[in-house]
């Protein structure tokens, strides 16, 4: 059930359609394309099944997420983000830079769901990336953002691949350090889109 607020204002009536627990979360699942119940239940691991049905209930109430039938073979049902749904993006963003000033960066104990470089990519950096091929191989995940665009996977004749684990990404952008990554190709242009990058403000970690 959606909490309801005695105010008349925007911001109120925004965390009435998204501010329950889990919701921004599928928002931000379903940003990179549509998605199977079973699809979101994997990479939500602890959401609960009962939980995911009511919040794709209240989602799809708002106007925020609806759901398709895709044509044969598939002929899977799929939920997708509505374009009112799309327009939280750059919400998100700001959301995803402002956590990530106190997040710190990953540890060892720190799981990384399946496709999180290339959501990362797409939130933090690929609005604001200079033109070019960026290839991204990071663990096990390999993502790419091609003139503004980000794209699973490698790519073809990138400009430059930067490669190595999710803690030497974070302090690449963040502390603008190269030295904890394996970079081949232009770094000219890779120094382009760090400095393109927010600047990091330091701030205590929450407990």
């Amino acid at each position: 059930m959606r909490k309801r607020y005695d105010l008349y204002c925007p911001v109120a009536h925004a965390l009435r359609l998204v501010g329950e627990r889990w919701a921004l979360l599928l928002v931000v699942e379903l940003m990179s394309g549509p998605k199977r119940y079973t699809d979101l239940a994997d990479a939500l691991p602890g959401i609960g099944t009962n939980i995911l049905a009511d919040r794709l209930r209240d989602l799809e109430a708002g106007g925020i997420v609806e759901k398709k039938k895709l044509p044969p073979p598939a002929a899977s049902r799929v939920y997708e983000l509505t374009e009112y749904g799309q327009a939280l993006k750059p919400t998100i963003r700001e959301l995803a830079l402002w956590g990530a000033r106190s997040l710190g960066p990953p540890n060892d104990e720190d799981e990384l769901f399946p496709g999180w470089l290339r959501n990362a990519l797409d939130m933090a950096l690929a609005s604001i990336a200079p033109p070019g091929r960026f290839e991204f191989r990071i663990g096990d995940e390999v993502a790419s953002i091609v003139d503004g665009e980000t794209v699973a996977g490698p790519v073809e004749d990138p400009d430059v691949v930067i490669e190595g684990d999710a803690d030497g990404l974070y302090h690449m952008f963040v502390d603008r350090r190269l030295n904890c990554m394996t970079v081949r190709g232009d770094r000219a242009r890779l120094k382009g889109l760090i400095e393109a990058a927010p600047e990091h403000v330091d701030l205590p970690v929450p407990a």
